[in-house]
């Protein structure tokens, strides 16, 4: 491989010029620019990255640290981030915790050690020391999906709170009252906000959360299988299943055919999250959908600012509800509508249902 040596003996200029050059330095007149670029065209030249990133202590190198690469909502946000970075000049490292604090915390360490410029992380539990330590040492990092509460770093996040109401507006509407839910982790800010929003959002109508009809899961598809096959054995099973991401949904729906029943017409099914496959389930299922692409989009910009210097943002940005057939279909609903132009509607005429719970059959 050509040298910088090579480029200045082959521009007639000194080492230091092209160097002037390389960097897009003012003070080089426009005979020696003119020649170092012939220069590095004839020999081929590349210019040493690591060495450059020595001098200028920056790598134009950003890490990500996703939750689970398997989970097709953080695939579709790897490749978002990779696209915004690398349109601004920067790579993107990626590490996979599998939603494993220590294989999140390996993934942490060894971005660090390769001397990256940011990192944007969404963490797989409440905190790790490493994590912390980082942030508070001053590393440029962003959380992105998820967060550590009083962590001064910015967050880039999906609002689900609303979409959240008009799903059980949703499933009000369509009569449903025994309503449960496969939650995530606690340790996760997203699996204790969903939780409590659909809580909150079921006392809206008057519609109990019992603790039979919470189930623990971890955000994979085998956790949602497990706690469904422990709903569908209640003496008084629920009507509706609400899974707070998309492999646990894909988990609940394997649990509900093997036990022969069909959905909608024998229990109902939605999901947090919404993926591409969900299209193609027979039913097609109701799920709420992130702007993926824009989070991962505004990660990167946050992050680079920070970097740049410049002050970054936290950013967050609403989810909606994409209404299909898994939980079963209102006559009197135009499909066409968008699902918060009569969310306040349906919620005014199931308060009248409050003292009066529909009595479903589990046959």
């Amino acid at each position: 491989m050509a040298s910088i040596k090579d480029v200045a003996a082959e521009a007639g200029v000194s080492v230091a010029t092209v160097s002037r050059v390389l960097n897009d330095h003012p003070s080089v007149s426009d005979d020696a620019r003119t020649r170092v670029q012939a220069a590095v065209r004839t020999l081929g030249y590349r210019p040493n990255a690591v060495a450059r990133s020595l001098r200028t202590d920056q790598t134009r190198t950003l890490g990500l640290v996703i939750s689970d690469v398997m989970n097709p909502y953080f695939t579709e946000l790897a490749r978002s981030v990779e696209e915004a970075a690398r349109a601004l000049g920067y790579s993107v490292i990626i590490g996979n915790a599998d939603e494993r604090p220590e294989l999140q915390d390996h993934h942490v360490r060894t971005l660090l050690d390769r001397r990256i410029d940011g990192l944007l992380v969404s963490p797989t539990d409440g905190g790790s020391p490493l994590m912390l330590e980082a942030a508070r040492a001053g590393t440029p990092m962003v959380f992105v999906d998820r967060w550590i509460p009083g962590v001064d770093v910015p967050v880039v996040r999906a609002d689900g709170r609303a979409a959240i109401r008009d799903l059980v507006a949703h499933l009000c509407g369509l009569g449903h009252r025994r309503v449960a839910i496969i939650a995530g982790p606690a340790a996760t800010t997203t699996g204790s906000e969903r939780v409590q929003a659909f809580r909150e959002a079921l006392a809206e109508y008057g519609v109990p959360l019992p603790d039979a009809y919470i189930g623990q899961g971890d955000f994979q598809a085998e956790s949602g299988r497990r706690v469904t096959e422990g709903f569908l054995d209640l003496p008084e099973p629920p009507e509706v299943v609400f899974a707070a991401d998309n492999l646990m949904a894909l988990g609940a729906l394997d649990a509900m055919r093997a036990r022969g029943l069909r959905v909608p017409s024998d229990i109902a099914l939605a999901a947090f999250d919404d993926i591409p496959w969900f299209v193609h389930t027979d039913p097609p299922v109701t799920a709420i959908a992130q702007p993926t692409g824009e989070l991962g989009r505004a990660a990167v910009h946050a992050l680079i600012d920070r970097i740049e210097g410049r002050p970054p943002q936290s950013v967050t940005l609403p989810a909606r509800l994409v209404v299909r057939r898994s939980c079963g279909e209102n006559p009197d609903q135009n499909p066409d509508q968008n699902p918060d132009q009569n969310r306040e509607e349906n919620r005014e005429e199931n308060r009248g249902k409050k003292q009066t719970p529909v009595q479903r059959s589990t046959s």
